[in-house]
């Protein structure tokens, strides 16, 4: 592999010169006229040694000497060491980009790894937070599935609590029909409003919450399984759109009983405090948190607990991610604080990725019809529009492509970023087909498919000829090709690598592609087809590890 053999000549120069034990990071230069690959080495190790950076480099560079992968090495600024690859390398890769499976590791082989995302709660509407949490959940899922370890989806949701009991209150108020998945929404909103104004409407709901946990009234019962019923197979259905199958399942009502075991089994972490039960997390530098209320009932918090036993007995996975809002941060460290005071083991697997706020260009939280904007709403809002143009499109099936077009446009935004930066949402800019956007990266693999599809059409079938890549290749589509599987090991915890780096891949490509006529008549056409066809694979690939669609027609 090129990379190694840089790292490997410049490890063995870096000896050669007097360094002990010398660690070698290459990176990738900010522009690509700069090199595929840079190392700040002289400047790490040039006091060691008594040299000044720059004259380390250019010693490096002479004991160096020529690598085969190696076109021309340069030195810049202080002591960087630019190296250019070679024509032939550049080849290898575009080469392999033409295969299946392109760019899937190995880092990860044998190891099982359990992603837990987008939590919605029935009786609830799903919002923004879970929409973020799903984009970014399901792209580590993709991009660590990718890399060889073993992934199970699980999704956890809040099935008892506050939020049910004000629904189902509303719903005995005021008439409200449990089977309907929106309904229920509006009556968790009402239920809200009057446990905060209402002195007798909050003595109400408390009940209510009581008895939904101890399942000891026949009408509350009815309204419950008839309403959870109703929101999960509505959650499905945004499930599907988005992309995503979960293997498991997990609820607040079997997770509550097994955190409320486990602590009334701990006393020695968990203390009584005005008659509730709770953790005192000032003792590592944390916050106090309640775990049982004065009436015995069980918060997320111990709810938490319970899913941390439970995941571990179902799967008992080597690293379980849960990917959350960034607020609750401080919140996390005080459950995995207690956590390792009595169940360490599963603790120690636990890691935690947050994402931040969506936030709206238009300075408003509301949709077109006025109502606060919730994860489903701006699905829709954004489909309406895309249907628009995707009436204009060689697609079959407008209504398919206007949701893949939606769906892509919201990903898109949401994974450019990186975890735990807020997001700054453009309606317009992230439908737009003329860069930083979705919907353009898809138009950019429509039109790769297109190239291909038409080639074979005229039997040209794409033939990649190594001995004319150097002087007639595009240089630029060849150099990112080859960065490819390394994006993807880089991604696997930070998907917004991958996105940062598709999009370059697809405007270098157009770029290209409105400078070369491909299919011109001549030898070298099955030659440029197999390079578009490296390209279509690799946006294929990467739009999928996004969890973003790719139609083949747009």
């Amino acid at each position: 592999m090129p990379k190694q053999a840089i790292e490997q000549a410049l490890s063995d120069a870096l000896q050669s010169v007097g360094v002990v034990d010398p660690r070698v990071h290459l990176e990738y230069p900010a522009e690509l006229e700069h090199g595929d690959y840079a190392s700040g080495a002289a400047m790490q190790y040039a006091k060691q040694i008594g040299m000044t950076p720059r004259a380390l480099a250019e010693k490096l560079v002479a004991t160096m000497g020529a690598i085969d992968v190696v076109e021309k090495t340069e030195i810049a600024g202080r002591g960087f060491i630019n190296f250019h690859l070679a024509p032939a390398a550049l080849a290898q890769s575009t080469e392999a980009a033409l295969q299946e499976p392109w760019g899937r590791g190995d880092l990860l082989v044998g190891k099982k790894v359990m992603v837990e995302y987008t939590d919605p709660n029935p009786f609830k509407v799903f919002h923004i937070g879970h929409l973020m949490s799903n984009a970014i959940g399901e792209a580590i899922s993709r991009l660590i599935q990718y890399t060889g370890a073993e992934v199970r989806r699980a999704n956890y949701q809040g099935d008892v609590g506050q939020h049910v009991a004000k629904a189902v209150w509303a719903v005995q108020k005021f008439g409200m029909e449990p089977s309907n998945a929106e309904q229920l929404g509006n009556a968790y909103a009402r239920g809200a409003e009057a446990y905060e104004t209402d002195a007798q409407a909050k003595v109400d709901i408390d009940a209510i919450n009581a008895k939904v946990y101890d399942r000891s009234d026949a009408d509350i019962n009815a309204i419950y399984d008839v309403g959870r019923k109703a929101s999960l197979e509505h959650f499905e259905k945004i499930y599907k759109m988005l992309g995503t199958t979960f293997d498991h399942y997990f609820f607040e009502s079997e997770t509550a009983p097994r955190g409320v075991e486990l602590v009334r089994a701990h006393p020695e972490v968990f203390e009584q405090s005005d008659g509730a039960t709770v953790y005192k997390g000032e003792k590592v530098g944390l916050h106090t948190r309640v775990f049982l209320t004065s009436k015995s009932l069980p918060t997320y918090e111990t709810k938490d607990l319970g899913l941390a036993e439970l995941k571990n007995e179902i799967w008992p996975a080597d690293v379980s991610i849960s990917v959350t809002a960034h607020e609750q941060a401080d919140y996390f460290k005080v459950i995995l604080a207690a956590m390792k005071e009595f169940m360490p083991d599963i603790a120690a697997k636990i890691v935690h990725v947050s994402h931040g706020m969506m936030r709206f260009a238009e300075g408003k939280m509301s949709s077109r019809k006025g109502n606060v904007v919730t994860g489903e709403s701006l699905l829709k809002d954004l489909i309406v529009v895309a249907s628009e143009r995707a009436k204009e499109s060689r697609a079959e099936d407008h209504a398919k492509l206007a949701e893949q077009v939606a769906v892509a446009a919201i990903k898109y935004q949401i994974l450019k970023q990186a975890s735990g930066k807020d997001i700054i949402f453009d309606r317009e800019r992230a439908l737009s087909l003329e860069g930083d956007s979705g919907p353009y990266l898809q138009y950019a693999y429509a039109r790769t498919h297109a190239v291909v599809e038409k080639a074979k059409a005229e039997n040209i079938t794409g033939e990649f000829d190594a001995t004319i890549y150097g002087s007639k290749g595009p240089q630029e589509v060849a150099r990112l090709l080859h960065r490819f599987p390394e994006i993807v090991a880089y991604a696997a915890g930070e998907p917004h690598l991958l996105v940062n780096y598709l999009l370059p891949l697809a405007a270098a490509f157009n770029s290209w592609y409105a400078q070369e006529q491909i299919l011109d008549g001549t030898p070298e056409a099955a030659h440029k087809v197999a390079v578009t066809d490296a390209v279509r694979n690799t946006l294929k690939v990467g739009l999928w590890l996004l969890g973003i669609p790719a139609p083949e027609k747009m």
